[in-house]
């Protein structure tokens, strides 16, 4: 598992409850996307898979939001907090007993399967194009 510095940094300056969440999602999200790069991106941690943003988390008013770039093609229910122009879904968690474990590998399967571009958006003017 290769997880960049900068993450665990990231995670270390939330609040005790916060940085619980984080690093639950964090040690999830690494062992289920192996192949995935991580960094700080935006401000706060994003996985990519060659080039493109697949999940991150970051620190908001209403919790901890854990976002799915192409998040709304899952068919997920519980990924309830769309985007308004693009693909991503996300959810919010306030404590780590909220986190299912077994529910987050699932999207995370998902989301190495359903990816909608969006490391050539800009070169597309802004549309994005299902990759898989």
């Amino acid at each position: 598992m290769n997880i960049s510095s900068n993450v665990l940094i990231y995670n270390d300056t939330q609040s005790p409850e916060d940085k619980a969440i984080c690093v639950t999602l964090q040690e999830i999200i690494s062992e289920n996307l192996i192949e995935a790069e991580s960094k700080i991106w935006h401000g706060h941690p994003v996985w990519f898979l060659k080039g493109n943003p697949i999940v991150g988390y970051s620190k908001e008013k209403k919790g901890i939001r854990l976002m799915f770039w192409s998040g709304a093609s899952f068919e997920e229910d519980a990924l309830n907090v769309r985007g308004k122009k693009f693909k991503d879904a996300s959810i919010f968690y306030n404590a780590v007993s909220e986190i299912d474990a077994r529910q987050l590998k699932c999207w995370l399967e998902k989301s190495k399967i359903i990816q909608w571009d969006y490391k050539n958006i800009v070169k597309r003017k802004g549309v994005l194009e299902r990759l898989f």
